[in-house]
């Protein structure tokens, strides 16, 4: 048996080393006969099927099954255990090789504590997910007492997957058995198989390394896979076995073992519907008990643990503790010469042991308890202490309050302690109970803050939590206690039903942490609601107890949504602007050509620039016009409307086309300002239209070179003549489209031969921040310079180009007199 031999450390003394070898020896040598025999009880068995349906001898029997094996490709064995399974399947021997005990009588329609199981939605099924004594513990340990005994005298996978199907049949609705073990090729093997005829085992004796196989994934993912709809699991995995219409249901449980597991149990259900927790719970234990007569036996660890360590105790102790949640600590009692007991050493510590001073986890071994608690002394704590460790009855005080001052500042928090002999050590657990709310407090405040609220649910004993906030976010009145979980969906919105089912199925079910957002209708609207949940399992998988917090992200939702339809409406009318945009440039090309060469009107050079700003999307209203009238004079406009986009095209359409109209028709230049100044004013009230506008308007005759001009609010002309610029002295001119009751005047200036005169919008000169003298004063030296540079021939686009920040539409009109020629 195993574990009788305490483990031998290395400074054992050579006679007791000598006798363990000789136990090692001696234990190997019994695996290897029981295996012979279990062998050779194995072709026996099969040989006396043989003689009894062929009516042959044994040595004709034996033949036999060498030659089918030899035909087949099995070894005798493989051969051996098909012979005893078609047994089985046809029961023509009247009995099973194993005899197991009378199924229990139990209602063939209920999970083990004779429950029917969920009929309604079945991922919100409470019953589903419960574990526990109300829910048939008894009858679990009872059906699992009765594998333990079948194990015993089951020889190979084929007896203990006929012994799962006896015992388990009834009570889970598992009609059939498959065991697979990892193959050397990292397939699957047949190693035993309960309820299918042996054509079935033949065609999945070997399954290759594929995807979409169940029992591999559930190997290499060391978790359990329950297959519990047949159209979905048809899609996703290779279904080993027949049709799903004979076993709708499957569950595939890795058998547990040191490392990665090495086999599989597929149990194959006639029943439909999900797995109930019990029933999970009852088939990953029965799981276990397969793990030691499958090859993967429990070892004993207590012994081995000391051996890794070399014998050390405490250490081996340590290795333990690490894995343990809560707090605990092993004691070594330090001893006088006389035997009693002076003090005791923390020689080992769980990670989560912590003492009123903060102290956690390997700070505190090493530590002894006097002189690190030296109040302790004379309590009850340290009489149970003593007790505990001479009479092994283990002590549970009653809650202590204890006192430490640490860093001048008095600590107090109360303890509940317990403490179990082990050996010559002592190992003492505790429960912290702090006295000050300011923790409950600030709890409560960050749940208020977060918006979130914490709950749990212990699977056990059906008992759910919620913080006073989860009542707040779900609307619900504290007096009528949390929500069950058959009541969720009725407030769930339809859309999120699945995706929350999803969601609690793998934390309930197969014991996954969830993060999932949702919404639920309340008496307040529709509220957006994300769950964040983990599980807490047994040894076995099975989820006992899930915490977690739900959180109201309503508001933040609604904030982005908000920003989202701000963010679209934005992206709309980028939209439309941009269209606009594309729409007043076409017509502004249309409308406003740009000679790529200078113009001769009236015996003058013309050159024209014309850039537009920068910024925004839209389409300025600067404009120009140069032309040559019918007496042989020449026209020339520059004109800036008030605006962007297409009204401002729309309105500089309209005064170059009404100003080229009356100019044709000989109207002086005053009348024809006038007659601009009503059109806009008529216009100010269309949506379309734009209000004012400012414009510079000259008319040249050739004959004496006269320049008559007018102006309404516009910079003046700046005329160039030898190496002096001069701006024109304005005539009386207000702005277009601002008043009825605004007259204009008409100023004529002599041209020059030589002589430049610039047409402009305030684009090409205005600064941010800076006089606008100043800035015309600048442009008069500037372009001095670039005539005296000899650019006067590319004046008006050099001087746009001076202009680094475009911040307004830039036009300049240059005019030039060419010097008389000399014959």
């Amino acid at each position: 048996m195993k574990g009788d031999a305490a483990p031998v450390g290395e400074g054992a003394a050579p006679e007791v080393m000598a006798l363990a070898r000789v136990v090692a020896r001696l234990r190997s040598d019994i695996a290897d006969l029981e295996g012979v025999a279990a062998t050779k009880a194995v072709v026996e068995r099969a040989r006396g099927v043989v003689m009894a349906r062929s009516e042959v001898s044994a040595d004709e029997a034996y033949a036999l099954l060498l030659e089918r094996a030899a035909r087949r490709g099995h070894t005798l064995l493989e051969e051996c255990w098909i012979t005893l399974g078609q047994l089985r399947v046809r029961k023509s021997a009247g009995t099973a090789r194993i005899a197991p005990p009378t199924a229990p009588t139990t209602r063939p329609k209920d999970e083990p504590g004779g429950s029917p199981e969920f009929s309604g939605s079945p991922a919100f099924s409470r019953r589903r997910y419960l574990v526990g004594p109300h829910d048939g513990d008894g009858e679990l340990n009872r059906l699992l007492a009765r594998v333990a005994d079948g194990l015993a005298a089951a020889h190979g996978g084929d007896d203990i997957a006929e012994l799962l199907v006896t015992v388990l049949g009834a009570a889970t609705g598992v009609g059939a058995v498959m065991i697979y073990t990892v193959a050397a090729a990292g397939g699957l093997d047949l190693a035993g198989s309960a309820g299918i005829d042996e054509a079935l085992a033949e065609q999945w004796r070997h399954v290759p390394p594929l995807s979409g196989v169940a029992a591999l994934e559930a190997i290499a993912g060391r978790r359990a896979l329950w297959l519990e709809d047949p159209d979905e699991d048809a899609r996703r995995y290779l279904l080993i076995g027949d049709p799903p219409g004979r076993w709708p249901t499957r569950a595939w449980v890795p058998v547990p073992g040191d490392g990665q597991p090495r086999a599989a149990i597929g149990f194959l259900r006639t029943r439909p519907g999900p797995f109930a927790a019990d029933t999970r719970a009852l088939l990953r234990r029965a799981t276990r008990l397969c793990a030691g007569p499958l090859g993967a036996p429990e070892r004993d660890r207590d012994a081995e643990a000391v051996e890794a360590v070399g014998g050390d105790y405490a250490a081996a102790v340590q290795l333990i503790l690490d894995t343990m949640a809560g707090p605990a600590t092993l004691l070594t009692p330090l001893r006088s010469e006389t035997g009693e007991v002076e003090d005791y050493r923390i020689d080992a510590a769980a990670p989560e042991s912590v003492d009123v001073a903060g102290r956690r986890g390997k700070e505190l071994v090493g530590r002894r308890i006097l002189e690190t608690y030296p109040t302790v002394a004379g309590t009850a704590l340290w009489e149970g202490y003593l007790s505990t460790l001479t009479t092994g009855t283990r002590y549970e005080g009653e809650p202590f309050t204890y006192e430490e001052v640490v860093a001048g500042v008095p600590r107090q928090s109360v303890y509940s302690v317990r403490a179990s002999r082990l050996g010559d050590h002592l190992v003492v657990s505790w429960i912290c109970h702090d006295t000050s709310q300011r923790e409950v407090r600030r709890l409560a405040d960050m749940q208020r803050l977060g918006n979130l609220g914490w709950a749990g649910w212990n699977l056990v004993t059906d008992t759910v939590t919620w913080s006073d906030q989860v009542y707040a976010i779900f609307d619900r009145d504290p007096a009528r206690g949390p929500m069950t979980l058959e009541e969720l969906p009725g407030h769930l919105v339809p859309e999120d039903l699945p995706r929350l089912g999803a969601a609690v199925e793998r934390l309930l079910g197969e014991g996954e942490a969830v993060d999932q957002p949702f919404r639920i209708t309340t008496g307040r609207g529709v509220r957006h609601l994300r769950i964040v949940a983990e599980a807490q399992t047994d040894a076995d998988g099975t989820p006992v107890e899930v915490h977690g917090f739900f959180q109201d992200l309503t508001a933040q939702h609604d904030i982005e949504h908000a920003l989202h339809e701000s963010e679209r409406a934005v992206l709309l009318q980028r939209g439309m602007l941009q269209a606009e945009r594309a729409l007043a440039a076409s017509l502004q090309d249309a409308l406003l050509p740009i000679p790529e060469q200078s113009l001769e009107l009236a015996g003058l050079c013309v050159d024209v620039a014309y850039v537009p700003a920068d910024r925004g999307i839209n389409v300025g209203g600067d404009w120009y016009s140069a032309i040559e009238l019918p007496d042989e004079s020449a026209l020339f406009v520059v004109g800036d409307v008030a605006g962007h986009g297409l009204a401002a095209v729309g309105t500089m359409a309209q005064l170059r086309f009404t100003t080229k109209g009356m100019a044709i028709t000989g109207s002086p230049l005053p009348e024809v300002l006038r007659r601009l100044n009503t059109l806009l004013l008529h216009t100010r009230s269309d949506p379309t239209g734009s209000a004012t506008a400012t414009m510079v308007m000259a008319r040249y005759r050739p004959r004496d070179r006269r320049l008559i001009w007018v102006r309404a609010g516009h910079l003046p002309p700046l005329l160039i003549r030898g190496n002096r610029a001069e701006f024109l002295e304005q005539p009386q001119g207000a702005l277009l489209g601002a008043t009825f009751e605004a007259s204009y005047e008409q100023a004529a200036v002599d041209l020059l031969p030589g002589d430049h005169l610039l047409f402009y919008t305030d684009g090409l000169v205005e600064e941010p921040g800076e006089d606008i003298q100043t800035c015309l004063d600048r442009l008069a030296e500037v372009a001095v310079r670039l005539l005296r540079e000899g650019l006067g021939e590319t004046l008006a686009p050099t001087l746009a180009a001076l202009c680094t920040a475009h911040r307004d539409d830039i036009c300049v009109l240059h005019v030039h007199v060419p010097d008389e020629r000399v014959p």
